[in-house]
């Protein structure tokens, strides 16, 4: 059963991840092909359900190497290091959205850019997702590094 529910972390953080590649390779061009008006109707329309869904997983994602950290630390586990080292990515993730993305959503909702200002904050909005995308992905990483120490440490004492 534990290791079901380790898997199923690394599955579930995955498919964050995969939606965050998902947002950047699809809707991010297409909102970058929209006129200014038809982003901000777009966005006024789809962004609630957008927020909403990524609020949920970005939480859930951000919990789970957290919660493997606190699990090492229980069974004394030599995989707390890169589980501790994957919170930390987890930990920055996060205050990426605070960072940056809270407050240009906001703007995106409140239709503040001009058309041609839009344009260029959809670019650097890009920077950002792929740069958070990097952090997710090198969270995962110490993420699984944690894991197969979890899976090493079980196989050495039985």
């Amino acid at each position: 059963m534990k290791q079901f529910v380790l898997y199923l972390a690394v599955v579930v953080f995955s498919i964050f991840i995969g939606s965050q590649i998902t947002e950047g390779v699809l809707l991010v061009p297409y909102w970058k092909s929209l006129s200014a008006s038809d982003f901000y109707t777009y966005y006024a329309q789809h962004g609630p359900v957008i927020g909403r869904f990524y609020t949920v997983l970005t939480i859930i994602a951000a919990l789970i190497p957290i919660s493997v950290a606190v699990y090492c630390k229980r069974i004394n586990s030599s995989g707390l290091k890169f589980a501790l080292v994957s919170s930390f990515f987890a930990i920055l993730f996060i205050v990426s959205f605070y960072v940056y993305f809270k407050g240009t959503n906001e703007l995106f909702y409140e239709a503040h850019f001009t058309e041609a200002a839009l344009k260029k904050e959809l670019i650097v909005w890009n920077y950002w997702h792929w740069g958070r995308i990097v952090l997710e992905f090198t969270s995962l990483v110490f993420l699984m590094l944690a894991l197969i120490k979890i899976q090493t440490n079980s196989v050495s004492k039985n």
